[in-house]
């Protein structure tokens, strides 16, 4: 699955062999709902999420889709893309695809029954760019109130992420009205860097990291995240320990009650539950972010060295794209965040940082590198790998592969250790039996059909 996306009309999904975190959670009694994006196969009803471990699923099958309308444009296609389990949720039409995840959710925690425990997974559309005919969808009202935001793009980006901000107080006011907030972890995380600068027509800000979305840059492999429960330790703090996506499942399902050891030997994930809790650093000291062979594209990280080898877009989007977003900490609102929803459910649980700590907190989250006018040492990946001290070079000036060879080779030797067990990517060509014009402009299980019989016609021609 390695390489590029996964596109509606190809016939296939993520193996049906892996067991994914909500088959482990209902292991332990788990009711398990989504609510938004899936994006992990739909030609069959079998990978989709109600046969991947989930109760419910009310959001889209694909990668993306317009947040007013529902439709995804995809390889010059265009079908409507909203689901209520199996069914085309019609009904939703018009209706602000973050309002309705957020208002889903609410529902969800609202009618749970809290004899059983619950996992919810929220994977909003904002502030993912949509169609061509409109990138950034906002609600009219929300863009015209950030006025203040010169860069119409800006706006209506900043417009998309307050919406999804509202909604994730709402979901936190709804979890402390059924008294669930004691016994919940709450995490935050992106699947990827921004978007920024005109990249797939979205107005992200990765600054100051280099690079943007789909490039193996610090600015496409980092993104803003956190997790919060009152059942963590050592709390209110900036956390520096090393986590890789794969080591959620088993930190999650150790968090939950499961047995660590009793999960396949063979998951590359580990559980930082415990560390994450007490602050101490995690086991793991390396990730391997990407082997694409068929671009020539390859990063990894092992403690505080990062090789890179080859470049996306021939180096289209190597650099380094703002806005740098608020530089003064006095212009931050404190008295906005304080009075949100999630802001007074801490408040009011005395569970809310001093407005002294939030600021320092601040301070310790903000990466700074520069202006990167002193760059010193640029490499050109396309003509040989690079090396960077990422713990302090965050923002990937300064490349020192000359000057240490020896870890150079070190990295090189374990990603060769690595692209020595891949095997090919399973990407297939769009299979015309997806079109969306053949299931009344839906995106559909094509798979579990019939052969439409409007390609039998065109066989038969």
């Amino acid at each position: 699955m390695q390489h590029t996306v996964l596109y509606a009309m190809e016939p296939r999904g993520l193996p049906l062999s892996e067991k994914l975190l909500p088959q482990y959670l209902k292991d332990l009694g788990y009711l398990n709902h989504i609510v938004g994006k899936w994006h992990l196969g739909h030609y069959q009803l079998r990978f989709t999420p109600m046969q991947r471990g989930f109760d419910s699923h009310t959001g889209f099958w694909t990668g993306h889709h317009h947040m007013n309308d529902h439709t995804a444009v995809e390889h010059g296609h265009w079908g409507l893309d909203m689901r209520r389990g199996y069914d085309v949720a019609y009904d939703l039409h018009g209706q602000y695809t973050t309002h309705v995840l957020g208002a889903e959710a609410i529902a969800i925690v609202q009618g749970h029954n809290k004899t059983s425990p619950l996992f919810l997974y929220v994977a909003h559309a904002a502030v993912h760019s949509a169609n061509p005919y409109d990138f950034l969808p906002a609600p009219d009202e929300t863009v015209a109130n950030l006025g203040h935001i010169e860069n119409y793009r800006r706006r209506k980006f900043a417009a998309m992420m307050v919406e999804l901000d509202r909604t994730v107080g709402s979901l936190v006011d709804a979890l402390h009205a059924r008294d669930m907030l004691e016994n919940t972890i709450i995490v935050f995380s992106s699947d990827n860097g921004g978007p920024a600068d005109g990249f797939n027509d979205n107005a992200a800000s990765n600054w100051p990291l280099r690079g943007v979305k789909n490039t193996l840059w610090e600015g496409g492999l980092r993104a803003a995240g956190f997790i919060w429960s009152p059942l963590l330790q050592n709390v209110s703090r900036v956390s520096h320990q090393m986590v890789q996506v794969c080591d959620w499942l088993p930190t999650l399902y150790e968090a939950a009650g499961g047995n660590v050891s009793a999960l396949p030997t063979d998951l590359d994930g580990i559980s930082v539950w415990h560390e994450l809790s007490s602050g101490a650093p995690t086991r793991r000291i390396e990730i391997l972010h990407n082997i694409d062979d068929i671009w020539g594209t390859a990063a990894l990280t092992v403690g505080n060295w990062k090789l890179i080898k080859g470049s996306h877009y021939n180096r289209t989007w190597d650099g380094w794209y703002g806005p740098a977003g608020i530089r003064d900490e006095k212009a931050y609102a404190l008295d906005t965040l304080a009075n949100s929803a999630a802001g007074k459910v801490m408040e009011e649980l005395s569970l809310l940082p001093t407005p002294e700590r939030i600021t320092q907190l601040r301070r310790e989250a903000t990466v700074s590198c520069g202006a990167g006018a002193h760059m010193a040492n640029e490499c050109d990946p396309l003509e040989r790998p690079c090396l960077y001290d990422v713990e302090s070079d965050p923002c990937e000036y300064n490349n020192l592969a000359e000057e240490h060879l020896h870890i150079l080779q070190s990295l090189l030797a374990r990603l060769a250790d690595y692209n020595s067990t891949a095997v090919p990517p399973s990407n297939l060509e769009d299979d015309p039996r997806g079109e969306p014009r053949h299931w009344n402009f839906t995106w559909h299980n094509f798979g579990d059909e019939p052969e439409p019989e409007v390609l039998l016609n065109e066989h038969v021609d």
